[in-house]
Order: structure tokens, then C-alpha cells, then sequence
């Protein structure tokens, strides 16, 4: 069974930096990428970053320059730098992993409040 478990969600003030991280067990077979999503409330579920295998970066704009996606330490584990944070970035952050039969695992979603 794959599960993915974030950490490094919390409470900072605009301008502050936090890091997430999230590490994936069980299985994926032809992993494609990972990454993180972000959904705020009453709103949809929105790509903030993507880790391709080959090492290819994809950011949303509302967030380039401010955030760093990278692989983690462990084997299958991506981390996500935030600087420069905004109010507008609280949301609760969902690390994904997709393989590439277009198949997505999920997180259980960490939160994130940035306050002004």
C-alpha cells in the first residue's frame, strides 16, 4: 500500500520560510513525478511544483522565485522550500506522486497559514 507522509506545515508571518517534506512507502512503479498541490478554501486543488524523474522542475507562477522543490534525502522523498511567504499562500499542501500511467497518489495534506 503507498502512503505519503508530509511534515513541516505550520503557523509563520508574510515573509517567513518553511520547508515541507514528504516521504512515499510502499510501491510505485514507473514514477513520473512528484511534487506538491495546494487547495485553500473554496477553492480547487491547484499544482504548486512537480519533480520529474529527470530531474525537470515544473512551477506554478504564482510561486516562482519564492519556492524550491528537490528530492529528499531518502529514496522517493521530495522536499519544498517556501521564502517570501504570502497570506494568499495558506492553504493546506498536498504532496502527489504520479506515475506514468497518469495514476496519483496523495498525501493526507499538511497546513500551511501565513498571517499578514
Amino acid at each position: 500500500q503507498v502512503q505519503l507522509v508530509e511534515s513541516g506545515g505550520g503557523l509563520v508571518q508574510a515573509g517567513g520560510s518553511l520547508r515541507l517534506s514528504c516521504v512515499q512507502s510502499g510501491t510505485v512503479f514507473t514514477i513520473n513525478a512528484m511534487g506538491w498541490y495546494r487547495q485553500a478554501p473554496g477553492k480547487e486543488r491547484e499544482m504548486v511544483a512537480l519533480i520529474f524523474t529527470n530531474g525537470h522542475t515544473n512551477y506554478a507562477d504564482f510561486v516562482k522565485g519564492r519556492f524550491t522543490i528537490s528530492r529528499g534525502n531518502a529514496k522517493n522523498a521530495v522536499e519544498m522550500q517556501m521564502t517570501s511567504l504570502e497570506p494568499e499562500d495558506t492553504a493546506v499542501y498536498y504532496c502527489n506522486v504520479q506515475n506514468l500511467a497518469g495514476r496519483q497518489y496523495w498525501g493526507q495534506g499538511t497546513q500551511v497559514t501565513v498571517s499578514s
